[in-house]
């Protein structure tokens, strides 16, 4: 049973605020401010509602497709892995012209639909929502998981609205060797979310 600090590194680590920083400076570039925290907020009201219904929704499609949780894990821990692989490994390949990004639509709403989805909301996190939210089996954890899960919304929504300020100077050498760091330990992390579903699936002894 995870405590409520190993639940909040969780979805820290998973849907948290450093993995939203580059993408979202690099796509609301060239907008004014304003228009930057409309789309901020937009996509911190959806992405909240987004994550908390989706997660009780798959909650209920493990019991009607009868999927076991531990299944859940191990799927979660593989996209997990091959994620956190992929960018370890992009920092040995060969330096190339990096696409610009397609351009947001003018609407926040349509823009922040942009950058939701992986960005905001990534599939491993939406998993890791849905693993912990059905085993839970009392209703104060289920609200405390929800509540987690939407103080790191906020940290994301706080990180869209000051990125611009965050991705300078000093700031910026700091976040890149903290990715470095937090890199490593997404894929040890992704490890761990396979072995857990292993020992669930009693694959591995516990």
């Amino acid at each position: 049973m995870l405590g409520p600090a190993e639940i909040f590194t969780i979805f820290f680590v998973t849907l948290g605020p450093l993995k939203v920083l580059g993408p979202f400076a690099q796509r609301t570039h060239g907008l004014d401010d304003a228009n930057v925290r409309r789309i901020a907020l937009t996509s911190f009201v959806f992405g909240t509602i987004g994550i908390v219904v989706g997660g009780f929704v798959g909650r209920s499609l493990l019991v009607n497709w009868d999927i076991s949780i531990g299944s859940m894990t191990v799927a979660a821990g593989i996209v997990f892995l091959l994620v956190a692989l992929r960018q370890l490994l992009e920092q040995y390949e060969p330096a190339h012209a990096t696409e610009s990004p397609a351009q947001l639509p003018a609407s926040p709403t349509g823009a922040a639909l942009r950058i939701l989805f992986p960005i905001v909301l990534t599939p491993y996190g939406i998993a890791a929502v849905i693993v912990l939210l059905a085993s839970s089996s009392a209703s104060l954890r289920t609200e405390l998981i929800v509540a987690l899960l939407v103080a790191v919304m906020a940290l994301d929504l706080l990180a869209m609205l000051f990125a611009r300020k965050i991705l300078a100077g000093v700031t910026m050498i700091v976040l890149q060797i903290l990715g470095g760091v937090l890199g490593v330990l997404q894929a040890a992390l992704a490890v761990e979310f396979i072995v857990r579903g292993l020992q669930m699936l009693k694959i591995v002894p516990g």
